[in-house]
């Protein structure tokens, strides 16, 4: 678990991705996945699953791959870590109190197609960056996760199911004054402020896409189906939700870019009933769709790519983008972190 990284490497970008000026992998093997930057944006704090590890645990290491540290309890199973403003403290999700062991996923049933699991022992903790005086931020029953820390230092955003549906809260950096801010059916999540902290990118269903009941059914075995996703726009307070995509593909991990306009999401669009997923921009204002990452590996024997790039976070310039990919993995599925230098 604490083995350090190999030095991280440059690799070259492909064909078509004329954003990347440079690419360098900084995690090898394993699956690595949600890489986002600390404040001053030296470091990246992320969840893996390594050698010696049961389910995902949260690590933080330099912004170059080096100085790698566990950084959770290794109990139960983690998501969704960011850092604190000042980077004095980290906040991420975690399982533990549920028990040391983590939560197993139900197996595959075919009558529910492809799911994600929503385990309600996650609880929303703070600790120190070296993971000790950890503090508990929700207590409420059921499902508390994907938290994000707005860029002005002000307030976290998170995925909570505390009124019967996945909703959309925020609440202060000490948990206090909790306001929530989607009240539709279906799942709302994986949502990051804008640079000014004004607005709120996010994943949700469009809304006449809903199956309300089907939802319910669901989220009561603690699932979410995420093949049909759009990405949302809201001010900050939860009012003037926009729908900015409408391509009924599974869209997911939309961050800002710094102009607080165009917003970088992953997207299985190009390949909706494939696991290929790429990068796009997507301009609030016009709807216009670029994209990003070109990255389609055949593999001997595969009727189509299932290639992935995602998670994207720009620094505050918009001169590095960290994103995490399956490309030069060595292992079928591996996901490891990588670092672009942007260019407009």
């Amino acid at each position: 678990v604490d083995a350090p990284n190999p030095p991280s490497r440059l690799r070259p970008p492909e064909a078509g991705e004329k954003h990347f000026a440079s690419l360098r992998q900084l995690t090898f093997g394993g699956q690595n996945a949600e890489a986002y930057w600390s404040f001053d944006e030296k470091r990246l704090i992320f969840q893996a699953t390594r050698a010696g590890l049961k389910a995902d645990q949260i690590f933080v290491m330099d912004a170059d791959g080096s100085d790698l540290s566990l950084v959770s309890t290794g109990k139960g199973r983690t998501t969704c870590a960011y850092f604190l403003p000042n980077d004095e403290r980290i906040v991420y999700a975690s399982t533990h109190l549920g028990g040391d062991e983590p939560p197993t996923p139900p197996p595959f049933d075919p009558r529910l197609g492809y799911t994600w699991s929503i385990w309600f022992t996650y609880d929303i903790f703070t600790a120190k960056p070296v993971g000790s005086d950890l503090q508990r931020l929700t207590t409420t029953e059921g499902y508390d996760a994907e938290a994000t820390v707005s860029p002005t230092g002000d307030r976290i955003v998170f995925t909570s199911t505390r009124d019967g549906d996945l909703d959309l809260y925020s609440m202060n950096l000490d948990g206090s004054d909790v306001k929530r801010l989607t009240d539709a059916p279906g799942y709302d999540g994986g949502a990051f402020f804008s640079w000014d902290g004004k607005k709120i990118v996010w994943r949700a269903p469009a809304r006449d896409d809903i199956d309300p009941d089907e939802t319910k059914k669901l989220l009561q075995r603690q699932l979410v189906r995420p093949n049909r996703l759009e990405i949302w726009i809201m001010d900050a307070d939860g009012s003037n939700k926009t729908m900015v995509t409408d391509n009924g593909a599974a869209n997911f991990g939309p961050f800002w870019h710094p102009d607080n306009r165009r917003i970088i999401f992953s997207s299985n669009m190009g390949d909706p009933k494939g696991q290929n997923f790429d990068l796009y921009l997507v301009d609030t204002v016009t709807g216009d769709v670029e994209r990003v990452t070109h990255f389609q590996r055949k593999r001997p024997g595969a009727r189509r790519s299932d290639d992935f790039d995602g998670f994207p976070m720009f620094t505050s310039d918009g001169k590095r983008l960290v994103f995490c990919s399956n490309r030069f993995n060595d292992v079928a599925n591996e996901t490891n972190v990588f670092v672009a230098d942007w260019r407009d």
